[in-house]
């Protein structure tokens, strides 16, 4: 009789190539370029989609093990930090308005980005992109419901952070990370790849997760940083998609390199726009500090991401535009952000303040060039006025770029004292721009930005009211009603730190003095 045949067991890059590629077929009913179109239109030209390579060849049955073990680890830190009352170890209840900004402009995007590559996921016509974004869609699901879940334990002691959904789809500054996704979700699959995977994800995603975690870290929150270091995992094999999917894209046909240079130049403008709220946090909003932005930015950028743009050089790419200008306002963005949002408080949901004295001495050692000769004297001017009972609440409605949405604040090139503006004309109208980067990514394709949601616009227009509100009525306060619209309590959710309730029950919590007369006397604070 015969001998059994054993079979050979597969290697992991045949199988992995058997539970992708090999469920693969061609269309026989309708032609694959009516099954698969969105990858033609945008003009990036693919002869073989078999070049298509994923170092971590990560098959389904492998992710859901990896991933089922992690969610038992960062579940059980969860559910440690809630019952052991970890809200009362952080450093201090300032940090809070860090993880409400978390929240309100940096959860929701996680979702998006779900959607974003479920859509790409579809509609790639290589096996091995497709299988690589639908991981990618489902990891990005995923940190929107870990994210969620382990901030939603400060939900139950803190304001600020019971509605950060319905507030991302209103509130003025979060426009600026919706406007960014959904710019990216109305391109093509090959210019979201390149906006998400390579230019936020490769590029950018570090300056968040490392040195923010870090940052929770250090301020006593187990529970942000196990899902910022959880979540962190994933991002290396997103990183790895971004950098593979620009790679086979230059390597595929000499006619992609300028679509794809383009394209790197305006994701990378959008996304270092996108991060001043990010370099805003890092400054300003942890009480207890890893380092500054100027390090990260000279750490995980210009280090890592010059290295990068060295290695693709060789493919006919060259650093994006405004790189120079990028690495220049790294010693000015998060001076700036903070100063807008210290004037606009009265219309965000968290609170702001003027750093105490020791901090104002760590912000002037981390940037010796600048912080003294431009940002200091105005702090050191706004705390004279708070003190004498003139706390600055701007009711005004600052004029906004019409690419990344953020008011104008932002300074020239080599001249810190003077406001950047710029503006260009289409079809009769004006439009007005923060930088020349944002000038010149709308117009390239003006057609899109008209289109704008710009948040001061709609409230000139009367969109921004809830049913039935009369602006013409005697003490019409507009600026009450468009919080009321936003669903934002009013003195609660907003206006100034010290002396608010959070701080008061913090203080009882620890069984430290309620704040009152000294910090009233030390930061000039409402009580």
């Amino acid at each position: 009789m015969d001998a059994p045949v054993i079979k050979k067991k597969l290697g992991l890059k045949d199988r992995y190539a058997a539970m992708t590629r090999g469920l693969a077929w061609d269309t026989t009913y309708q032609p694959m370029e009516k099954v698969f179109p969105f990858d033609q239109y945008e003009g990036i030209k693919i002869h073989d989609w078999d070049k298509w390579e994923d170092p971590f060849r990560l098959t389904m049955d492998a992710y859901w093990k990896y991933q089922g073990e992690k969610e038992k680890k960062l579940y059980a830190v969860i559910e440690a930090f809630a019952q052991n009352n970890g809200q009362l170890g952080i450093s201090d209840a300032r940090y809070v308005n860090a993880l409400k900004l978390f929240i309100q402009g940096v959860t929701p995007l996680e979702y998006y980005a779900h959607r974003g590559f479920a859509h790409v996921g579809r509609h790639f016509t290589g096996a091995g992109a497709r299988v690589a974004a639908q991981m990618q869609s489902i990891d990005e699901l995923r940190h929107f419901q870990t994210e969620t879940h382990a901030l939603s334990h400060y939900n139950k002691y803190f304001n600020g952070l019971h509605q950060p959904t319905q507030w991302f789809d209103r509130v003025w500054y979060l426009s600026v990370p919706k406007s960014f996704f959904e710019d990216a979700l109305s391109g093509g699959p090959f210019e979201f790849l390149t906006a998400v995977s390579f230019s936020f994800e490769y590029v950018l995603t570090n300056l968040l997760f490392v040195p923010f975690m870090s940052g929770a870290a250090h301020n006593g929150d187990m529970s942000t940083v196990t899902f910022g270091f959880s979540a962190q995992s994933d991002e290396s094999r997103h990183m790895t998609l971004g950098i593979e999917c620009i790679k086979f894209m230059l390597e595929q046909d000499p006619a992609n390199v300028p679509i794809v240079q383009r394209w790197i130049d305006k994701w990378f403008w959008r996304g270092y726009r996108l991060l001043t709220l990010v370099a805003m946090m890092q400054d300003y909003m942890l009480p207890k500090r890893v380092m500054s932005w100027k390090e990260s930015w000279e750490m995980y950028v210009e280090e890592n991401g010059g290295a990068l743009f060295r290695d693709l050089a060789r493919y006919g790419i060259r650093e994006p535009k405004g790189w120079k200008e990028a690495c220049e306002g790294k010693d000015h963005i998060s001076h700036q952000a903070w100063n807008t949002f210290y004037n606009y408080g009265a219309a965000a949901p968290f609170h702001t303040w003027i750093p105490k004295e020791d901090e104002l001495q760590w912000l002037s050692e981390k940037y010796p060039d600048t912080f003294d000769k431009y940002y200091r004297p105005r702090f050191e001017y706004l705390r004279e006025e708070q003190k004498a009972g003139r706390r600055i609440y701007s009711k005004t409605l600052p004029m906004l770029c019409n690419t990344c949405q953020i008011p104008l604040l932002f300074t020239e090139p080599g001249d810190p004292t003077k406001i950047c503006h710029r503006e260009t004309e289409y079809k009769g109208d004006k439009y007005h721009f923060c930088s020349d980067g944002c000038k010149d990514v709308f117009e390239h394709e003006p057609e899109k930005y008209v289109q704008s949601w710009l948040p001061v616009q709609q409230i000139y227009q009367g969109h921004c009211f809830k049913p039935g509100v009369d602006p013409t009525a005697e003490g019409f306060d507009p600026l009450l009603a468009v919080l009321d619209w936003y669903g934002m309590n009013v003195g609660r959710d907003n206006f100034d730190f010290e002396g608010s309730e959070d701080q008061k029950n913090f203080a009882a919590w620890r069984g430290d003095p309620v704040p009152g007369a000294t910090a009233a006397a030390d930061q000039g604070a409402q009580p």
